[in-house]
């Protein structure tokens, strides 16, 4: 498995994403083969502690494996390896808390989404963090659009649920420097933005809270995309006016979500380091290409260019390598080495020239 997910990356990092997700693909089926028959994962009932090691691995290639998904564009099956992730360990390993947001939205789940924000344990409200209080501003929505539709006078409308323009306000509100964030990320290139943003309660794009503007950041990167639909950049705008005119009315009110802010996010310290930016991002990393160069060049020229450096000697070609030896090597790690076209494992006659020359000499 660990080979496996070693060449996913590799792959990655390469640009061959198709192998990278089939080397991925090996892997659940790998770990699928060693599930114990009472271990049903899928009905909700089983739990797996991410802080042993010998689970790790399973979240990892769970996680990769949800992103895959989304990059081709399987939204909903992405959403289903994201609940799953969060049902195997509530404590929020990888981070899949801060991105079921983005794939209910994408798979148009915009129910579910607010469902799953009222019955989910969590030590904090979920409408705290920036991705759910967003979110479900945009949720709301698109179920405002469905609701004349589905209703009758049987079934009239739910007057309880606050509006998208409340929903979306409340938001700007607890989370400000989003705006400045999306307005850079999306980007929106309306003169109207230019100006919000000049209001102070906007200006800024840090709250000097370590772990919110973690959180912020994983959310822009992951869902800036959806903030390029021109109704939810009407929703924002209208709501970004509301808030302008709301703080100008009452001064004291910007005071009062800062301690919101603050009673959430308490900790001096970023309790979410371990979550890498990167990992929520749509865009595929490569390797520097020195450092490409370093994985995949010929021992022999980076020897010669040493000697080059060295002395001016490089002209002269270096020595072909020994033979590598095989002996308790794993066989797949061999198998991708010998891919170089530089490798050299011998033939027979080497092998038995070599075992030759090694040979102890009994005769004292």
């Amino acid at each position: 498995i660990e080979s496996l997910i070693t060449m996913a990356d590799y792959f990655k990092f390469v640009g061959e994403n198709d192998m990278a997700a089939d080397s991925i693909g090996k892997c659940l089926y790998g770990l699928e083969r060693a599930w114990h028959p009472m271990f049903t994962p899928f009905q909700g009932n089983c739990r797996l502690e991410f802080n042993h090691d010998e689970n790790k691995l399973f979240f990892k290639t769970l996680f990769t494996h949800m992103r895959n998904m989304d990059r081709r564009g399987c939204h909903r099956s992405a959403l289903e390896v994201c609940k799953l992730l969060l049902s195997l360990d509530t404590s929020n390993p990888v981070g899949a808390l801060f991105c079921v947001d983005y794939f209910a939205l994408r798979a148009e789940e915009y129910a579910w989404l607010e469902q799953f924000s009222e019955e989910y344990r969590n030590d904090n409200s979920l409408w705290l963090f920036p991705n759910f209080s967003y979110s479900l501003a945009i949720a709301r929505v698109y179920l405002e659009k469905m609701e004349p539709t589905s209703s009758s006078e049987a079934t009239p409308r739910d007057t309880s649920k606050q509006s998208s323009l409340d929903l979306m306000t409340q938001a700007l509100k607890l989370h400000p420097t989003v705006l400045n964030k999306l307005v850079e990320k999306v980007p929106l290139k309306d003169q109207a933005w230019t100006k919000i943003l000049k209001h102070s309660y906007f200006r800024s794009d840090e709250s000097k809270i370590p772990s919110l503007d973690h959180l912020i950041k994983i959310y822009v990167e992951r869902n800036y995309l959806i903030w390029r639909l021109p109704d939810v950049q009407k929703l924002l705008r209208s709501a970004a006016d509301l808030v302008i005119e709301s703080l100008e009315q009452d001064g004291t009110e910007a005071e009062s979500w800062l301690c919101v802010r603050l009673e959430a996010f308490s900790s001096e310290n970023n309790q979410y380091s371990h979550l890498s930016t990167h990992d929520f991002s749509d865009s595929m990393p490569t390797l520097p290409p020195d450092n490409l160069q370093n994985f995949v060049a010929d021992p022999r020229m980076v020897g010669g260019e040493q000697m080059a450096e060295g002395g001016g000697r490089g002209q002269h070609q270096a020595p072909p390598p020994r033979p590598r030896d095989l002996a308790n090597r794993s066989p797949l790690a061999v198998l991708i080495e010998s891919i170089l076209p530089w490798a050299n494992f011998g033939d027979g006659e080497d092998e038995i020239a070599h075992d030759a020359h090694h040979q102890p000499d009994n005769n004292g």
